[in-house]
């Protein structure tokens, strides 16, 4: 029987590796001789950098401007006979990089993100990959702009400062020392979440709280958000001033919106690090996928890695299980994202403080479980149907 352990991260707790390992682990002692394949982050979730590596790209490294301004060293992968180049904003701009793990939500920026993109040029690129996501700032992508060259002023003709705040004081977007290598580039915008870049469903509301934004933060940078669309629209013209409505404006704190509006091809990250790690030849002729983060929630029914991998399985009409920390879907929402059964950890374990500090421990249990209703049932085992398999036993045996 052949499965494909396509997992995201459980951020915070393991990466995407360890949970296609500890999965590994307990499908081998509950059903042994299986075929297992393990594509770790295949649908995005440890970025689209590893996967070019992983296909063949080769490591580049630029001291670029982190997401509160601290220099730090950033990597993107290169493909030189293609002229291909993969950034991640994340690497330059993103929560994890922050000095101390201190949220800014206001005042941090993307600028390193807009110099990791200017190293990629340098380094003769022409086909530019942006993945975003985990990002630390909800700046529209001003930031990203200033480090390939753009400056914006407030009505006295002064340069703004940095981050999201700052853009409600914008009156001019002055792009004529925008890098003119942009012109003959292509820019693909490698984003799964469709998020608007304003209102409700948009960049501060959705993402904010995630960066530290407190309610009147939100509002503040909502609003500012949209003054920096309107004047970059009047800027850059139609295309900018549409580029705010579009899905995947709002994607990591609108960076998404500024890459629209120099004209990048929305992908989603799953089909850009699909194309890098044969995700859709491996899931041919398998019997099982599974999928999983460490969360399933609302968020995840926007485009989220395990999303990604439900969808690429039902093409090849591979069943999909998914194994996360929590999840937050009920079961309408399970079998409209195309999961035939969500295991939890919480499931198992109670306690989300031991989830947490045991998540490997659990994610082995979990495949242990699941390679026991595999070998009873076969494939239509892994529903959501109750079987009787004994808790108590398989936690012995996979210790």
């Amino acid at each position: 029987m052949k499965i494909v352990l396509a997992p995201d991260k459980f951020k915070g707790t393991l990466t995407a590796p360890e949970v296609a390992e500890a999965l590994a682990e307990g499908l081998r002692a509950g059903l042994p001789g299986a075929e297992l394949v393990l594509v770790p982050g295949a649908a995005g979730g440890e970025g689209p950098v590893p996967a070019a590596l992983g296909g063949g790209f080769s490591p580049r490294r630029a001291r670029v401007s982190g997401p509160t301004c601290e220099p730090l060293t950033a990597e993107f992968a290169l493909d030189p006979a293609t002229g291909t180049a993969v950034v991640e904003m994340a690497a330059a701009s993103g929560l994890d990089v922050l000095p101390g793990g201190a949220k800014d939500a206001r005042n941090a920026t993307s600028l390193g993100t807009g110099q990791l993109l200017r190293a990629a040029l340098d380094a003769g690129a022409r086909r530019l990959i942006l993945g975003v996501g985990g990002s630390a700032c909800t700046d529209g992508g001003a930031g990203m702009l200033q480090g390939l060259g753009a400056r914006f002023t407030d009505d006295g003709g002064t340069e703004l400062p940095l981050g999201g705040a700052a853009l409600a004081r914008i009156a001019e977007a002055d792009l004529s020392g925008l890098d003119s290598r942009l012109d003959d580039a292509t820019l693909i915008l490698a984003a799964d979440v469709d998020n608007p870049l304003l209102g409700e469903r948009g960049a501060a509301a959705v993402f904010g709280p995630q960066k530290g934004a407190t309610p009147s933060d939100v509002a503040e940078l909502d609003a500012a958000l949209a003054r920096f669309a309107a004047v970059l629209g009047a800027a850059l013209g139609p295309r900018a001033a549409a580029a705010k409505d579009a899905p995947g404006a709002g994607a990591a704190g609108g960076v998404g919106y500024a890459a629209l509006a120099l004209g990048a091809q929305r992908r989603r990250g799953i089909d850009v690090v699909v194309d890098f790690t044969g995700l859709r030849e491996k899931l041919d002729g398998a019997a099982l996928a599974i999928t999983g983060e460490g969360s399933l929630d609302a968020q995840s029914l926007g485009g989220k890695a395990p999303i990604g991998v439900a969808a690429e399985a039902r093409a090849y009409g591979v069943p999909v299980v998914a194994v996360c920390g929590r999840s937050q879907l009920d079961g309408a929402a399970r079998a409209a994202a195309g999961f035939a059964a969500v295991h939890a950890l919480t499931d198992l374990e109670g306690d989300v403080e031991v989830c947490l500090r045991d998540a490997q421990r659990l994610v082995r249990e979990t495949g242990l479980l699941i390679g026991q209703k595999l070998a009873s049932h076969g494939p239509a085992g892994t529903s959501d149907a109750p079987t009787n398999v004994d808790t108590d036993s398989r936690k012995e045996s996979v210790r």
